[in-house]
Parts: structure tokens; sequence; C-alpha cells
């Protein structure tokens, strides 16, 4: 499992419409039991539910997860203080989100030059 600090050397997130809690485990760095515990403290994380309860993941969803996992892991918020800044109209916190889905999308066209080259 990564640490608590390597926020920037996760994984890039693929270009798929759906993501299994496995894949948003890795893609997150954090374990399955910890992404059901944040469901029920950030009322934002709201998977799809399909067949037998089985939970799909959005590209927003996983993007919102890495906001919390930052905010609880390397910021050192608590939950009630990462639930409070994630519902708030905090332009900080918009800035946040906004470089951590330019570093994705940085991520993903240098990936995409190195296969076309």
């Amino acid at each position: 499992m990564l640490e608590a600090g390597n926020n920037n050397e996760l994984p890039v997130i693929p270009g798929k419409r759906y993501f299994t809690i496995g894949e948003v485990s890795e893609l997150c760095g954090v374990k399955p039991h910890v992404l059901r515990y944040w469901e029920q403290e950030f009322p934002q994380l709201k998977p799809v539910k399909r067949r037998g309860n089985r939970r799909y993941y959005q590209r927003q969803d996983v993007l919102l997860i890495r906001q919390i996992r930052s905010l609880l892991y390397e910021h050192g918020y608590t939950i009630g203080g990462a639930r409070q800044k994630l519902s708030g109209d905090d332009t900080k916190e918009d800035h946040i989100q906004s470089e951590q889905i330019v570093r994705q999308i940085r991520s993903e066209l240098e990936e995409l030059l190195k296969l076309l080259k």
C-alpha cells in the first residue's frame, strides 16, 4: 500500500467509466473497508450500486476519494474537519481540486505522448 505522503505518486486514472471497489482501492492507495467507511462519513461520496449491491465508482468519485485522502493523510484533518471542508464553499479547496485535476490530465497526456513516440 502507498504511504500517506505519496499522493503525487498515485497511479493515473484509466479512461474507464466505472471502477470496482478493488480498482479504486489501488488507484487511491486506501483499502476497500476504508472506502466503505468513507461512504458513510462523506455524503458527497455515493457510488452507483448494481446487482448484488456491488459498488461502481465513477471518475469524479475517484477524484473525490483522492481529495479526502489528501485532507486526512497529508493535511492532518479529522473526518469531521474534512467533511466540513468538503461541504463548505471554500475557494482554496477548489484550487486544490483543480490542481489535482490538472496534475492528472498532465500525467495522462505524458503517458499518451510516450505511447505515440
